[in-house]
C-alpha cells in the first residue's frame, strides 16, 4: 500500500470547481467593462486617511478600452498593481502554512497533541466545541483577526475527526466563528476602526451594543455547530461531506492512538515547542493589529512563526531527513490555491481597470435619495456586499464608500454610527461565502469541503444571522444609536 502524502493536499474535483466559478466571475467582470459607463472620482489625499474620494466629484470619463486578452493576463498583472505586495504577502503564507503542517502531521506531533486533548475532553467534548467557537469569535470581534487563523484550520480539522465529527464542525467553529466574530466588529480596528476614523467617530465608539450583539450571534452559531456535530456523531452519512471525509479521515487520523499511547519525551517537547510558538503567532499578531504602521506585518509574520514552530517542532520530535520529503509534499499539496488566489484578486484589476468601479459607486449612492433613514441604513448593507464581490479588501473598499456613504447618511438622516455599522455588517459577513475572497479559498484548500457544499451549509447559518443583524440596524434608527 503506497504512503500517503502529508499535508494538506487539495483535490482535483475541488481545484477545478473553484476554478470554473472564479473563471466565470472574471468574465463577468469584463463583460460588464463594456456595459457599464466609464467614470471617475477625484481623490485627494488626507492625512492620515491615505487618498480618499471628494463626494460631489464625479465625472463620466472616455471608455478606457480594456481589451479582452487583458481579461486573461490580469492574474499574472495583479502582482504590479497596488494590491501587489498583498497578494505576494498571502501567497507566501499559505505555502509556509502548508510546509509547517505537513512536518507536524508527518512527525506525528499533531496526532499526540490532539490525543491528549481527545482524552482530556473525551467526555465533555460539546463544552470543548463550545469553548473553541467562542475563542475564536472573540479573535475576530475583539482584535480583528481573520486570516491570521488559518494555520490553525488544519489542527481543527483533525481534532474534530478524532472527536466524531467532520470537516465542517471542524471549519465551522475555527474559521467560520472567527469570520463572524470579525462581522461582529466589536474592536474591529480594521472595519470598524478605520470606518469610524474616516466618518469623523470616536474610535471603537458604541461598542456596548455591539457587545450585547456578538453574544446574542455567538449563542445562535453555538447552536449550529452543535446540532450539527450532535447529528454527524449519531450518524456520520448525514454529514453532507461525509464522502469527502471517508477518505480524508483515515489519512490524518491513522496514527492517533498508537501515539497517544506513547511516553516518548521527545514528542511533549515538540509540543510544548510547537504551542509556545503558536501562542507567540497570537499575542504578537494581536499587538501588531493595534499599532498602526505595523498590522501589514501580522500575516507574514504568523505565518514564519508558524513555519518555526512547525519545522522546528518536527526536528525536535525526530523527524530527520523525512522532513525534507513532508515538507515538498505540504509545498506541492498547498500549490494548487496559487492561481485561484490570483484569479480572485483579478476582479477588483479588471473593474477598475476597466473604469467601472466609480461609476458602480457613483450609481449606487443616487440610490439613497428620498429614502427612509432605515432603507438607507439597508441600502448600505446591500451595496458593500455587492462590492465586497469585487474588492474583498475590508480597509480599501472604506476608503472607497465611506467618504462616499457619510455625505448621504447626514442628508436623509442616518446616524453616521449606524451606517459605519452597516458597512461593517457588509463586509464582514460574506467573506466565508464569496469565491472571490481569499480568506475563503485558503481554507476551502485546507480541506476536502467542496465550494458548493460548504455555501449550501453556511448559508443556512446566515438565513438565521442576517435577519438578527437587520434588526439591530432596525433598533439602532429607532434608538438613535450613536454618538452621532
Amino acid at each position: 500500500m503506497a504512503e500517503s502524502k502529508s499535508g494538506v493536499q487539495i483535490s482535483t474535483k475541488a481545484f477545478f470547481q473553484a476554478l470554473l466559478i472564479i473563471f466565470a466571475l472574471m468574465m463577468l467582470s469584463g463583460i460588464l467593462t463594456w456595459v457599464i459607463p466609464s467614470g471617475q472620482y477625484v481623490r485627494v489625499e488626507e492625512p492620515g486617511r491615505g487618498m480618499v474620494i471628494a463626494p460631489d466629484s464625479f465625472s463620466y470619463t472616455d471608455h478606457p478600452g480594456l481589451p479582452v486578452w487583458r481579461w486573461f493576463t490580469a492574474p499574472v498583472e495583479v502582482f504590479f498593481s497596488a494590491d501587489g505586495v498583498t497578494i505576494a504577502g498571502v501567497i507566501v503564507f499559505i505555502l509556509l502554512v502548508g510546509v509547517a503542517f505537513a512536518v507536524m502531521e508527518r512527525s506525528g506531533i499533531l496526532s499526540f497533541a490532539l490525543a491528549a486533548i481527545v482524552r482530556r475532553f473525551g467526555e465533555k467534548k460539546y463544552t470543548l466545541l463550545l469553548v473553541l467557537t467562542f475563542f475564536f469569535m472573540a479573535l475576530g470581534g475583539f482584535f480583528g483577526l481573520l486570516e491570521e487563523v488559518v494555520p490553525l484550520v488544519p489542527i481543527m480539522i483533525v481534532l474534530a475527526y478524532s472527536l466524531g465529527w467532520d470537516s465542517l464542525t471542524g471549519l465551522g467553529m475555527s474559521a467560520l466563528a472567527t469570520n463572524v466574530g470579525f462581522s461582529m466588529a466589536v474592536f474591529n480596528f480594521f472595519t470598524i476602526g478605520i470606518a469610524q476614523q474616516l466618518a469623523g467617530l470616536p474610535l471603537f465608539s458604541g461598542w456596548a451594543p455591539r457587545v450585547v450583539l456578538f453574544f446574542a450571534v455567538y449563542a445562535l452559531l453555538a447552536l449550529f455547530l452543535t446540532r450539527h456535530a450532535k447529528k454527524v456523531a449519531a450518524d456520520p452519512r448525514r454529514s453532507p461531506v461525509f464522502l469527502e471525509d471517508r477518505e480524508e479521515k483515515p489519512r490524518l487520523t491513522a496514527d492517533q492512538d498508537l501515539v497517544a499511547d506513547r511516553d516518548d519525551p521527545r514528542l511533549k517537547r515538540a509540543a510544548i515547542f510547537m504551542a509556545a510558538c503558536f501562542g507567540l503567532v497570537l499575542v504578537l499578531v494581536m499587538l501588531f493589529s493595534w499599532i498602526e504602521g505595523l498590522n501589514a506585518l501580522a500575516m507574514p509574520l504568523s505565518g514564519l512563526l508558524f513555519l518555526v514552530g512547525g519545522v522546528g517542532a518536527g526536528l525536535i520530535a525526530g523527524i530527520g531527513k523525512g522532513g525534507w520529503k513532508a515538507a515538498w509534499e505540504g509545498f506541492l499539496g498547498i500549490a494548487p490555491a496559487i492561481p485561484l488566489l490570483m484569479m480572485a484578486a483579478s476582479i477588483k484589476l479588471i473593474i477598475s481597470s476597466g473604469g467601472i468601479l466609480d461609476t458602480m459607486l457613483y450609481v449606487a449612492s443616487g440610490r439613497f435619495s428620498g429614502t427612509s433613514p432605515l432603507v438607507s441604513a439597508l441600502l448600505i448593507y446591500a451595496v458593500t456586499l455587492v462590492l465586497e464581490l469585487f474588492v474583498s479588501s475590508g480597509s480599501a473598499k472604506a476608503l472607497m464608500v465611506i467618504p462616499l456613504i457619510m455625505p448621504l447618511a447626514d442628508l436623509v438622516g442616518v446616524n453616521r454610527q449606524i451606517a459605519v455599522t452597516a458597512y461593517a455588517f457588509g463586509d464582514g459577513f460574506s467573506n466565508m461565502v464569496y469565491p472571490t475572497n481569499a480568506l475563503l479559498l485558503i481554507v476551502l484548500s485546507l480541506t476536502v469541503i467542496p465550494y458548493n457544499k460548504w455555501l449550501k451549509w453556511v448559508l443556512r447559518l446566515w438565513a438565521i444571522v442576517f435577519p438578527l443583524t437587520v434588526i439591530f440596524l432596525a433598533l439602532a434608527v429607532a434608538f438613535n444609536y450613536g454618538p452621532f
